[in-house]
């Protein structure tokens, strides 16, 4: 494995591999990870690139292939062998993309509102938001690339009194505010190196694999929302819509480890 891949591995039983989207790392899964130790090893990583990832020379374009080849380092760091997969957002399209590749290494994947812009209707503007976002990158930094993305991502729309509450527990709000503070230091890297092979990526499913498309119950209308609901349509499945927001698994992390461990105990 890539020596600049930090990885945590906790539990005992089946893998569970997480995947963090794009800004996020492994601590998105903090208080998710030790509600599943107990059925499953669980196994979540930095990204390349991304906060406790980071090289040590001059960032470089992080491609899907390379996501997903690093995915499977980190599974063969831990001695390798099926393993069920999880992947939020970006890491949802690089969970799909890994069972692409290595299908005879997943047992399941849970792909939670992934952001496949690709498979969206043909007159649908947000189709065209990778382009965009690279364009406000590159004439005006992250914070003209932040406010395009936001703007097609829908997060300018955020309801302030959602279904099920804004969070399960008060401590899940100082868990959501670390999150969005590691995003910012993240956010350079993001729209300058990984964005584009995100937002440029088309899922191709292998039929022998068991894909869960995971919806948020806070998140309708919201892009990653819609596009997930795309993907359910594109391979004839039934979403599953699961508690909380884009980031349920910070937000109502008992819940949603619940509804996870449903679904893999029955997939």
């Amino acid at each position: 494995m890539s020596k600049e891949l930090y990885h945590e591995v906790k539990g005992s039983g089946p893998l569970l591999l997480l995947i963090a989207g794009g800004t996020d790392d492994a601590r998105d899964f903090t208080a998710i990870t030790p509600l599943l130790t107990d059925h499953y090893t669980v196994i979540s990583y930095d990204c390349r690139g991304i906060s406790r990832s980071r090289p040590d020379g001059p960032p470089a374009d992080v491609s899907m292939e390379t996501q997903v080849e690093d995915a499977r380092s980190v599974l063969e760091a831990v001695g390798g062998g099926l393993a069920h997969v999880f992947g939020n957002s970006s890491g949802g399209l690089t969970a799909l993309a890994f069972a692409a590749r290595h299908p005879h290494l997943v047992r399941t994947v849970v792909t939670h509102e992934p952001p496949a812009i690709s498979l969206l209707p043909a007159d649908d503007p947000r189709r065209n938001l990778g382009r965009e976002v690279d364009e406000a990158y590159r004439n005006g930094g992250v914070g003209a690339a932040m406010a395009v993305f936001a703007a097609g991502a829908g997060l300018d729309k955020w309801d302030p009194n959602p279904p099920g509450g804004i969070t399960e527990l008060p401590e899940a709000m100082t868990q959501m505010q670390a999150k969005l503070a590691r995003m910012q230091t993240n956010l350079e890297f993001f729209f300058g190196h990984a964005a584009r092979s995100y937002l440029s990526y088309e899922p191709v499913v292998d039929p022998r694999t068991h894909v869960v498309v995971a919806v948020g119950e806070q998140s309708r209308g919201q892009l990653a929302h819609d596009t997930a609901l795309a993907l359910a349509e594109r391979l004839g499945v039934r979403p599953i819509t699961v508690p909380g927001g884009h980031a349920g698994f910070v937000t109502h992390p008992t819940a949603f480890a619940h509804e996870l461990r449903h679904i893999l105990s029955t997939s």
